[in-house]
């Protein structure tokens, strides 16, 4: 199983299509390597204005998403199955490497909701959502920048996206640690040269370098990253 579809819900789908139409991610779409569904909202609105959103009970500023609306348009997709289903939301679960790779090979269907205003009425959450979804803590204006993020990350895993397998598995975070630095022509610039050791044609020496330099490249520069990744060598021996 590999992931083969992605939804969206979204007031703003036109954005997310045009931030999906180049470079890897659009020569997927075009070679039918996956599968893009735009769900206009407002579509669903049941009044004469379009209205998607209501002022919250209780009181409070902003406005919430109406569960009715969403539900309709979740179920248009929906329909008999059950997609995964995730809100992105700075209250979610932080995204990931490790679940973009969980969600390609174990899910074909996925659609992303794509929250605005104040937020969604909880009650849509508790009937149709599997996870919130957060990729930073900070907030953007909408959800649909955080849906191209997610989907950029995620088309890129799908088997044959990325022509040379190896610049998958070599990507930074891949392993749980920063890639190593790297250098093309020309081998001397400003009067920094290339390491020698890349020049040696050693392959066995070079591997050796690139993950010490890797190693300290993430001790500097992410501590936690490199904390989780001597935990899970401690927990391996």
């Amino acid at each position: 199983m590999a992931l083969k579809k992605i939804s969206y819900i979204s007031l703003f789908p036109e954005a997310i299509d045009q931030g999906l139409s180049h470079s890897l991610v659009g020569k997927a779409r075009a070679s039918n390597q996956v599968e893009l569904e735009w769900v206009q909202l407002r579509n669903f609105a049941k009044d004469k204005h379009r209205s998607v959103d209501d002022t919250c009970y209780g009181g409070g500023a902003g406005m919430l998403l109406r569960a009715d609306v969403l539900y309709e348009a979740w179920h248009s997709i929906a329909g008999s199955s059950r997609p995964l289903t995730v809100l992105l939301s700075p209250q979610g679960r932080l995204f990931s490497q490790g679940l973009a790779k969980e969600w390609v090979s174990s899910h074909e269907h996925l659609v992303l909701v794509c929250g605005h205003y104040e937020g969604v009425d909880e009650r849509f959450i508790e009937s149709c959502v599997d996870l919130e979804l957060s990729i930073g803590d900070y907030i953007l204006t909408g959800g649909e920048f955080a849906a191209m993020v997610v989907s950029d990350v995620l088309i890129r895993l799908i088997p044959g996206v990325v022509g040379n397998a190896d610049s998958v598995s070599h990507d930074s975070l891949e392993e749980g640690l920063l890639k190593a630095p790297q250098y093309t022509r020309p081998a001397e610039f400003m009067r920094k040269k290339v390491p020698e050791i890349l020049l040696s044609g050693n392959h066995a020496k070079i591997e050796a370098w690139r993950h010490q330099e890797s190693l300290e490249r993430t001790r500097l520069k992410r501590p936690d990253l490199y904390d989780a990744y001597q935990k899970r060598l401690e927990r391996q021996r």
